[in-house]
């Protein structure tokens, strides 16, 4: 079972900071955040939404609430899935349509080992 400190390790190692640099961001101390992820401290629900917002999560993925197997961690992949949510339906279609078969000749090079 996933714990709280455990998704705040990924979620901040995802994100390639240190404690001390999530601690900055925070504005407390790398200990707090050593202390989150080792599960002997938790956050106030005000803190568990700064820490989400910080590292592009949510609080129900901290809280185990959202299956982590779906959940979007890389910074950059998020970031173009939300350009591409801002865009009209009809661009949406046309890329999706165009990624779909990208990822589908992708997969068959991987399946035929090219």
């Amino acid at each position: 079972m996933s714990t709280f400190g455990k998704r705040l390790r990924e979620c901040r190692e995802a994100k390639k900071l240190s404690q001390q640099d999530l601690a900055k961001l925070m504005k407390t101390v790398h200990t707090v955040i050593g202390k989150y992820e080792l599960d002997k401290m938790k956050p106030s629900i005000e803190v568990a939404g700064r820490l989400a917002k910080v590292l592009d999560t949510t609080v129900g993925h901290l809280m185990g609430e959202v299956d982590t197997t779906n959940v979007l961690k890389d910074p950059d992949m998020l970031k173009r899935l939300n350009d591409l949510n801002e865009l009209s339906e009809q661009d949406k279609d046309g890329i999706l349509y165009a990624l779909d078969g990208l990822l589908r000749d992708a997969k068959a090079r991987k399946a035929y080992g090219r």
